[in-house]
């Protein structure tokens, strides 16, 4: 993106007010920066919708306890779990979120058993997964890592298997534990008790530096991020806690020029009746661009989630990631293919047909933990209540399934038991439209390359 004679010529005029600034925009131009910078924002704006209400306000059903404290759900999630869309019920949660802003954060893990998954999802307030902490990355052996934010200068702490740098003030680690079966809760428990989070101070037997305090302001309702110019004053409040990328330099200089400065008031009252259609217009192309690109998907969520590097800065791509599944994982972690339609190409429905999910035999997805597939209403893209409370399918389940002739397993999809035997392989439908999500724990090569495919939903005739 280039920067237009425009936007040189109000950076010039610093000390103009943000009224005055976004009047110097014509109202195509003020369209365009609202577009890209509601692009880039949709990440950051949910993600700070979660922290929100899990760590920020006490009075919110969905809080679990303050920053840079150990937040062990000691369950897997059901209906009633809110806080976030497409929750996984495989892995009790374990939840930090990470302030960052006085000193860093050290994370110990215990050792656990080789054939027990685990893993500490690091995802930066831009919702990029930085680094990981698990299974995969360091082994089942335990150690202890320490999390830096990008203002930190000192040297590397002995003691500390590794250090983790974050681009951003705050991060969200998302640890799953896996449950083997209910029995096997009070080992998660066990568990879920030797993670430890501390401050670098505490870790060196100092006292504790305290977080700086902060103003937060209130986050827009998951239901309103889509249409509320208020938008725009949560991303501008955000952005105080994302040092510039050298990448996104011009970028963030364009926001300026709509009055979207870091740390600073957005008073969407204070602008022109133009400048204000022109917010609700971006939002709407923005989200155009949203939905375009998750219709291309086909089921297929991989490409939306990793690393910076990995994304290359394709923010289209990190928003529609976000409203598929805000805090999925890289797809060497896990791979997270998306069922919204039948084979035919129609939306699943439960008030309008009944489904079937078929593994022929022996050909269970290959991966080296364990699969699922999980149900999820729409448009809320929750869990759903049933008779069975059951909310998935897993490969910890598969012995307990009715197998076919050839070995394989049928899963039946809909919303009212299909009676008999096959109520052991059903997973219930919400009456109206639903989706579906697959989860492969780190799959195999033959699913990162694709030549293992995921089966498709069929309508049954």
């Amino acid at each position: 993106m280039q920067v237009s004679a425009t936007i040189r010529f109000v950076l010039a005029a610093s000390v103009l007010s943000l009224p005055t600034i976004a009047a110097a925009l014509d109202r195509k131009e003020a369209t365009e920066i609202a577009r890209d910078a509601y692009v880039y924002g949709v990440p950051m704006v949910s993600d700070y919708a979660t922290i929100y209400t899990f760590s920020i306000d006490p009075k919110s059903p969905e809080y679990k306890g303050p920053f840079n404290s150990v937040l062990n759900v000691a369950r897997v999630f059901t209906p009633e779990d809110k806080g976030f869309v497409t929750p996984n019920s495989d892995t009790p949660y374990t939840f930090m979120g990470l302030d960052l802003r006085a000193e860093p954060m050290v994370i110990t893990v215990p050792k656990m058993e080789k054939n027990r998954y685990f893993v500490f999802q690091l995802m930066d307030l831009y919702t990029f997964n930085f680094d990981y902490i698990g299974t995969r990355t360091t082994g089942n052996d335990g150690g202890t890592y320490m999390i830096a934010g990008p203002d930190w200068k000192g040297e590397d702490p002995k003691g500390v298997t590794k250090v983790i740098r974050s681009e951003t003030q705050f991060v969200n680690v998302i640890g799953r534990t896996q449950l083997f079966n209910p029995g096997d809760l009070d080992n998660v428990k066990k568990i879920q008790a030797g993670y430890k989070l501390q401050s670098l101070s505490e870790f060196e037997g100092k006292a504790r530096i305290p977080e700086p305090a902060t103003d937060w302001i209130r986050p827009i309702r998951p239901a309103d991020q889509k249409t509320d110019p208020k938008f725009y004053n949560v991303l501008a409040f955000l952005l105080q806690f994302t040092p510039t990328h050298p990448s996104e330099t011009e970028l963030r200089a364009r926001f300026e020029m709509l009055g979207l400065k870091a740390g600073e008031k957005f008073d969407v009252a204070a602008l022109s009746p133009d400048i204000k259609e022109a917010l609700s217009d971006g939002m709407k192309e923005g989200q155009k661009q949203i939905d375009d690109r998750r219709a291309t998907l086909h089921g297929d969520s991989s490409t939306l989630f990793g690393t910076r590097e990995f994304l290359k800065n394709d923010f289209v791509a990190r928003a529609a990631g976000t409203q598929v599944g805000i805090g999925a994982n890289s797809r060497e972690e896990a791979l997270y293919p998306i069922f919204e339609k039948d084979a035919e190409g129609a939306p699943l429905d439960g008030s309008k047909g009944k489904y079937t999910l078929r593994f022929e035999g022996g050909e269970f997805p290959p991966v080296n933990a364990f699969w699922s597939v999980t149900m999820y209403d729409l448009p809320g893209q929750l869990l759903v209540a049933n008779p069975l409370n059951r909310y998935l399918i897993n490969a910890p389940m598969v012995p307990d399934l009715k197998k076919d002739v050839d070995g394989g397993v049928t899963i039946y999809i809909q919303h009212e038991t299909p009676g008999g035997d096959k109520e052991a392989n059903w997973l219930p439908a919400p009456n109206g439209p639903f989706m579906m999500a697959m989860r492969y724990y780190l799959p195999k090569p033959e699913l990162l390359d694709g030549s293992w495919k995921s089966p498709v939903v069929e309508k049954v005739k």
